[in-house]
C-alpha cells in the first residue's frame, strides 16, 4: 500500500478548505464503521491521506483498498486496541513519519443499564478508550501541530454529554469528559494556530446501538454527522449535528441540570431494552 498519495482536483470549496487548512495526513481512529469510518471517507473525497486506526486489520486493509481505489489519496492501515495501555503509544510510533494536520478521535464505546449491575471492567475500558486514549492521543498530535503552525482536532462528544444520566452513567461521564477538554483546548489552542472541535450528536444509525443495547429512533445516519462536523471545524468549538440535537438543546436550555437529568432518565429509560452492552470498542461516539 502506497505512503503518498497524490492531492485530487478542484472539487470545491468546502474540499479545498479541508486540505489547504490541515494538510496532506488525517489521522481517524475507531476508522473501521459509524461516524469514524464516515469522517475518513468525507476526508478521502476532498483529498486527504488518511491513517485507518481500528482493532479489526481485515476490515481496515478492505476500507483502505476502496479508498484509494475512488479517490487519489493514500490510506494506511493501524490495527490496535486502543484500550489496552501500549495502544496510543503505538499509534504514535506508527504515524512518526507521517506529516499528520488533523486528528479524528472517534474511537468510543457505551454501555447502558445500571452502572452497579455492570461488569467493573467493561466499565474501566470504557474510561480507557473514550477518555484516557482521547487525552493521550490529543496531547501528542496537538504538541505536533503547535510545532507546524496548523492542525485540527475532532472529538467526539454525545447528546448525554451535559448533564448526569441515569442507565448510561458512566458513558455520560466520559463523554463529559470529552466535551470539557475540546471546550477548553478550543481556546487554548487557537493561539497555536490548532483548531478543536467537539461533535455532539444524539441517536446515529451505526452498530453503536446494538452494542450498549440502545434502540434509537430517528436517528441520524453517520455521514451527515461527519459532514456536519468537518463543516464546522475551525468555526466553532462544538456542533450538535441532527434536528433532534438541537431541538433538545433548545428545550433543555432553560431547563435545572437537576431537571435534564431527570428528563434524560426517562429518554434512556425509553432507549433500553437490556442490561449492559458488550465491551468492545466501536467507530462511534
Amino acid at each position: 500500500m502506497t505512503i503518498q498519495g497524490a492531492v485530487s482536483a478542484v472539487d470545491g470549496p468546502r474540499q479545498r478548505r479541508l486540505r489547504e487548512r490541515y494538510g496532506p495526513w488525517a489521522v481517524v481512529t475507531g476508522a473501521s464503521d459509524g461516524i469514524g469510518r464516515e469522517m475518513a471517507l468525507r476526508l478521502a473525497e476532498a483529498g486527504v491521506n488518511v491513517v485507518l486506526v481500528a482493532r479489526r486489520a481485515k476490515l481496515l486493509e478492505a476500507q483502505a483498498e476502496e479508498m484509494e481505489r475512488q479517490n487519489p489519496v493514500a490510506a494506511r492501515t493501524i490495527a490496535v486496541d486502543l484500550s489496552e495501555p501500549g495502544g496510543p503509544e503505538e499509534l504514535v510510533h506508527r504515524t512518526a513519519d507521517l506529516d499528520v494536520g488533523l486528528l479524528v478521535a472517534a474511537a468510543g464505546f457505551g454501555t447502558s443499564g445500571n452502572f452497579i449491575d455492570s461488569p467493573l471492567d467493561a466499565e474501566l475500558q470504557m474510561i480507557d478508550v473514550n477518555c484516557r486514549a482521547v487525552a493521550a492521543l490529543t496531547h501528542h498530535f496537538a504538541g505536533r501541530f503547535r510545532a507546524r503552525g496548523r492542525g485540527g482536532v475532532v472529538l467526539l462528544s454525545s447528546l448525554v454529554a451535559f448533564q448526569g444520566v441515569p442507565r448510561a452513567a458512566n458513558y455520560a461521564a466520559t463523554k463529559a469528559y470529552v466535551q470539557s477538554l475540546a471546550e477548553g483546548l478550543h481556546l487554548e489552542l487557537a493561539p497555536l494556530g490548532v483548531d478543536v472541535i467537539a461533535s455532539a450528536p444524539g441517536p446515529i444509525h451505526s452498530g453503536f446501538a446494538a452494542r450498549a443495547g440502545m434502540q434509537m429512533g430517528m436517528a441520524l445516519p453517520a455521514r451527515a454527522v461527519a459532514q456536519a462536523t468537518l463543516d464546522a471545524l475551525g468555526r466553532r468549538s462544538t456542533v450538535r449535528p441532527g434536528w433532534l440535537s438541537k431541538l433538545l438543546e433548545a428545550s433543555l436550555r432553560l431547563v435545572t441540570r437537576w431537571g435534564r437529568v431527570r428528563i434524560m432518565a426517562r429518554v434512556m429509560g425509553g432507549m433500553t431494552r437490556r442490561g449492559v452492552a458488550p465491551t468492545r470498542p466501536s467507530g462511534t461516539g
